[in-house]
């Protein structure tokens, strides 16, 4: 598989990518939402969306940071297994509903919602929504441009 566009020696997706990295980086080392937590929603909504670069990134990124293969493995089936505590349930669900909006009648449920906030403040809450909206954002445009996973070194991107 070859990707459409070489979207990294494009300048135009050079600065745009950079600023949508930028955004995330905030979220990534400023906010007190767990780093497993933040890899967990980022592989999910990837998987969702059927994009092998990012769920290259997060899977390896996971591993890296001493995650274990039982968890990264079932992640995509989080609801069937006893793998994940109840905070980082919460935050896979309000992932799904948030990534899947078209496919839903009314977006994210008051229910999922209600759930997450069980569980994490108002600022982890803010970077959960944040980072759940940037990770689908760039999941879409490496999407459309089909671009390959399977090179991605763990801190390759920062």
């Amino acid at each position: 598989m070859e990707a459409r566009l070489n979207l990294f020696g494009s300048e135009i997706a050079g600065k745009t990518v950079k600023y949508i990295n930028t955004a995330s980086m905030v979220i990534i080392k400023e906010s007190t939402l767990p780093k497993a937590t933040q890899n967990l929603v980022m592989l999910r909504a990837s998987q969702i969306n059927g994009c092998g670069y990012c769920t290259d990134v997060h899977s390896k990124d996971l591993a890296h940071d001493g995650e274990s293969a039982l968890r990264v493995n079932l992640v995509a089936a989080w609801r069937e297994t006893n793998a994940f505590t109840e905070a980082e349930r919460a935050a896979l669900e309000l992932t799904e509903q948030g990534t899947r909006i078209a496919d839903g009648a009314g977006g994210v449920t008051d229910e999922a919602w209600a759930d997450a906030a069980k569980h994490y403040d108002e600022e982890q809450l803010t970077a959960l929504t944040l980072l759940i909206a940037l990770i689908n954002a760039t999941n879409r445009l490496l999407v459309i441009n089909r671009q390959p996973g399977g090179d991605y070194q763990p801190g390759q991107l920062g």
